[in-house]
């Protein structure tokens, strides 16, 4: 093969596989199932993005994406409380409900704490944060970052020593809690 083969195909392979990937994204494209209006968006936004998965679902975005196929209830939110019922019930036209106890119940915005004299750095609480707001690394003492923290009580499981507790979060300026 002459040197223009040789150059005319490697050009015509990456071609073909570029065609095929166009292809297939556009097949996926029609196939996925869209939110036109923007719902998903909308209820996401009412959500309190703890990341807890009280819910039974995984996060705040899947369980809206449920809510708004019609097949998850707007009332299993804990962290969210009533005040976030009655924004996902005025929203949806739904009539609004009291939080639903069997996912938990609603608690005073709260902020997780790890006790570094107690911490053994074991770095099991790093992966269960599902907001990254504990930071260490292996055999030295964990910190949370109180800014990024949801206080959704998933570090607490996976913690041997029991160095992590939650404490009420206190209020950033302007009144918000952090």
């Amino acid at each position: 093969m002459g040197s223009i083969g040789a150059a005319v195909l490697p050009a015509l392979v990456m071609a073909l596989l570029g065609g095929v990937a166009g292809w297939a994204l556009t097949w996926l494209h029609r196939r996925l199932p869209r939110d036109e209006s923007g719902l998903v968006a909308r209820i996401d936004a009412l959500l309190p993005q703890t990341q807890c998965a009280q819910c039974g679902f995984a996060g705040c975005r899947p369980y809206a994406e449920a809510i708004a196929a019609g097949q998850a209830a707007i009332n299993r939110c804990p962290p969210g409380g009533e005040a976030t019922v009655a924004a996902l019930s005025q929203l949806l036209d739904l009539p609004a409900r009291p939080v639903d106890v069997g996912f938990g119940v609603t608690k005073p915005p709260q902020v997780a704490y790890v006790d570094e004299s107690r911490c053994i750095g074991c770095a099991l609480c790093i992966p269960a944060c599902p907001v990254d707001a504990i930071v260490g690394a292996r055999r030295y003492t964990h910190t949370v970052i109180a800014a990024y923290c949801t206080g959704c009580e998933l570090c607490l499981p996976p913690c041997p020593v029991d160095c992590i507790e939650l404490r009420c979060a206190q209020p950033k300026p302007g009144g918000m809690p952090s």
